[in-house]
C-alpha cells in the first residue's frame, strides 16, 4: 500500500456563502439591539440625555450597517473574496464595543 490517503474535494463557494449569512444575521441583531436601545433611552419622555444615546445609538449602527454592507459585497464579487482589512476589521470592533458601552450605560 502506498500509504496516501485522498484529499476531500473542498468547495470554496460555501465558506464565503456561511461568512456573507453570519454578516447578514449580524446586522439585524445589531439593528434590533440598537431599536430596543433606543426604546429604553425614550422610555418615560423625551430627554437630552435620550436623545443623545439615540443619536449616538444610531450612529453607531449606521457605521456598522455600512462596513457589513461593504464586506457583503465584497464576499458576493468574487469566488475567493480578500480576506477582512485590518482596518475594518479594527472599525467594526470599535463599532461593537461602543455600542456595548451605550447599553451598559442604559442599564446604569
Amino acid at each position: 500500500m502506498s500509504g496516501s490517503v485522498a484529499e476531500p474535494v473542498r468547495d470554496p463557494g460555501l465558506q464565503p456563502e456561511r461568512t456573507r449569512l453570519a454578516w447578514r444575521r449580524t446586522t439585524l441583531s445589531g439593528t434590533v439591539a440598537a431599536v430596543l436601545a433606543m426604546k429604553t433611552a425614550l422610555h418615560g419622555g423625551v430627554s437630552v440625555a435620550g436623545m443623545v444615546v439615540c443619536a449616538v445609538c444610531s450612529g453607531l449602527w449606521l457605521g456598522f450597517l455600512a462596513l457589513a454592507h461593504r464586506r457583503i459585497r465584497a464576499l458576493a464579487a468574487s469566488p475567493e473574496p480578500p480576506a477582512l482589512a485590518p482596518r475594518q476589521a479594527t472599525a467594526t470592533v470599535l463599532i461593537t464595543v461602543a455600542l456595548a458601552v451605550c447599553a451598559a450605560a442604559l442599564l446604569f
